[in-house]
């Protein structure tokens, strides 16, 4: 599929009653913008390719959903139906992503790992809002304050997993589709309790925005078997994270690369 094609089927779907359209060539954008609203969306045509060649029309819906939910985000938030401080959850985003808003505002953000940041998020049921500044007054909250009850609401997550056994190893899955399927990852009760029941290295994965990954790894294959399937969650992620997994042990998250390089210095200093 070329742009141009893409930008058809777009305007196809979404239909050209509530929206203008605007084809940047030189930059391979769609600028989207709501008639009634006043606001608007860029999109990124070859990103959209990309995954519309791997995943054809599955790609194209996902597409058309997130755009849709994204505008009707907009309008409540228009209408000032969205500041219920019971439904901020914490979402977990590559450190690459933006730390401002397209108006230029910046997110309520907190560290995590070199990998991975915390941003914070006002759930409006199908779909959810970043947190920037300018939403603090409107909520009538501290910037600690959003995290604080971030904190406390990822707690409330179902955290139900799926098991699976490949080579001697044990992953578990969570994949509710709720968007917050990585922010599990900050469920401390929820990681301990997992620890209890693992027998072997527990790794933790968050490839994409809608799966954790917790492996029980008791073999080198193990490592294998993990490499490759978070890359395969990663490519084919709506909201890619990260690639990398970490070691969890005491509370803490280690990079596996890193705990690779300590190994072989160990081992090359017993030698």
């Amino acid at each position: 599929m070329k742009s141009e094609q893409l930008v058809e089927e777009l305007k196809r779907r979404l239909g050209i009653e509530r929206f203008n359209y605007s084809y940047n060539r030189k930059d391979n954008k769609l600028r989207l913008d709501h008639k009634n609203l006043g606001k608007g969306m860029d999109i990124n045509l070859p990103e959209i390719i990309a995954k519309y060649n791997e995943r054809k029309e599955q790609a194209l819906e996902d597409v058309v959903y997130t755009i849709e939910q994204t505008f009707i985000a907009m309008e409540k938030e228009q209408a000032e139906e969205i500041h219920q401080l019971s439904n901020i959850f914490p979402i977990i985003r590559s450190t690459s992503f933006p730390l401002k808003s397209k108006e230029g505002h910046p997110f309520i953000t907190s560290d995590h790992t070199a990998e991975t940041r915390i941003f914070y998020a006002l759930d409006l049921g199908t779909t959810y809002r970043l947190i920037d500044e300018s939403m603090l007054s409107k909520l009538n909250a501290t910037g600690e304050q959003i995290r604080e009850i971030a904190r406390f609401s990822v707690k409330k997550l179902s955290t139900n997993v799926k098991k699976d056994e490949v080579a001697g190893n044990i992953f578990y899955f969570v994949n509710e589709n709720d968007g917050y399927d990585a922010s599990r990852i900050l469920n401390e009760t929820f990681l301990k309790e997992m620890r209890e029941k693992i027998k072997g290295d527990m790794t933790i994965s968050v490839p994409h925005q809608d799966v954790l990954i917790i492996g029980d790894i008791r073999n080198e294959t193990g490592y294998d078997v993990l490499a490759q399937m978070t890359m395969h969650f990663f490519s084919i992620g709506r909201v890619p994270i990260t690639s990398l997994s970490f070691v969890y042990d005491n509370g803490e998250l280690t990079p596996i690369f890193i705990l690779a390089k300590n190994r072989i210095k160990k081992e090359t200093k017993d030698q």
